[in-house]
C-alpha cells in the first residue's frame, strides 16, 4: 500500500482528495494536515510514502518551506506539489526544494493517481503544460540561485528586504542611494521572474537568504 499524507488548509479539498484516492486499492490516506507546521509533524509521525502538498498553506510555513524541511529529514518521502499555479516561478521553486512532482488542482483523478505512482516509483512527475525540455532546463538551473544569478550586492538587498528594512534603511545600511536600492530590487525581480514584493520575500525565505 502507498501511504499518503494530504496537506491543504481547506477541509473540503482534503475530503475530496481522500474520496478520489479511496477508489484505488493500492493507496491509503494515513493523515491530513492543515498547514506547514502540522504537515512536518504529521510527516514525522506517519512516515508517508507520498505527500500531496498544497503550495499556499497559511501560518508562516508555506508548501515550499514545509517540503524543504521534510525532504531534508525524510529524503525517501516523495512530495507532490498540488496547486492552482502553473507560473514558471512556482515550478522553479518546487524544483529548488526538491519536490518530486507538481500537478494542478484542475487535473483529473487519473492524472493524480499517475503522479503518485510515478513519484513512488522514483520518477519525476511535472505535468504543468510546459515542454519537457523547458522542465529539464529548470532542473539544470537548480542551485545557481546565488552567485550565478544574483550579484553580492543584490543578495544583500534581498536579505535586508526579507528582514523588513525599508528602501531608505537599506540605502543607509549599505551606504548607497535610495535610487540604487530601487534599481537593485528591479534587477532582482527581473532576474528571478518575480512579479511582486510578496513573491520576492517568499523566494528569499525559501532559498535561505535570511541566514
Amino acid at each position: 500500500m502507498i501511504k499518503i499524507l494530504l496537506v491543504d488548509d481547506h477541509v473540503l479539498i482534503r475530503k475530496g482528495l481522500s474520496l478520489i484516492l479511496s477508489h484505488y486499492q493500492d493507496i491509503t490516506v494515513e493523515g491530513e494536515a492543515n498547514d506547514g507546521r502540522e504537515a512536518i509533524q504529521q510527516a514525522y509521525q506517519t512516515k508517508p510514502h507520498v505527500i500531496l502538498m498544497d503550495v499556499s498553506i497559511p501560518n508562516g510555513l508555506d508548501g515550499f518551506i514545509a517540503t524543504k524541511e521534510i525532504k531534508k529529514n525524510l529524503p525517501d518521502t516523495k512530495v507532490i506539489m498540488l496547486t492552482m499555479h502553473n507560473e514558471i516561478t512556482y515550478i522553479q521553486k518546487a524544483i529548488e526544494v526538491e519536490a518530486d512532482g507538481y500537478i494542478l488542482k484542475n487535473s483529473q483523478g487519473g492524472e493524480l493517481y499517475e503522479a503518485i505512482q510515478s513519484v513512488y516509483s522514483g520518477r519525476r512527475y511535472y505535468e504543468v503544460g510546459l515542454p519537457q525540455e523547458q522542465i529539464e532546463k529548470l532542473y539544470k538551473k537548480k542551485g545557481k540561485k546565488n552567485a550565478d544569478i544574483l550579484s553580492i550586492r543584490e543578495q544583500e538587498v534581498l536579505r535586508l528586504t526579507i528582514l523588513g528594512y525599508t528602501n531608505l534603511q537599506i540605502a543607509d545600511k549599505l551606504f548607497i542611494s535610495y535610487k540604487t536600492v530601487e534599481n537593485h530590487k528591479a534587477n532582482i525581480m527581473k532576474k528571478l521572474n518575480l512579479k511582486s514584493k510578496a513573491e520576492l520575500i517568499q523566494y528569499g525565505i525559501t532559498n535561505n537568504f535570511i541566514t
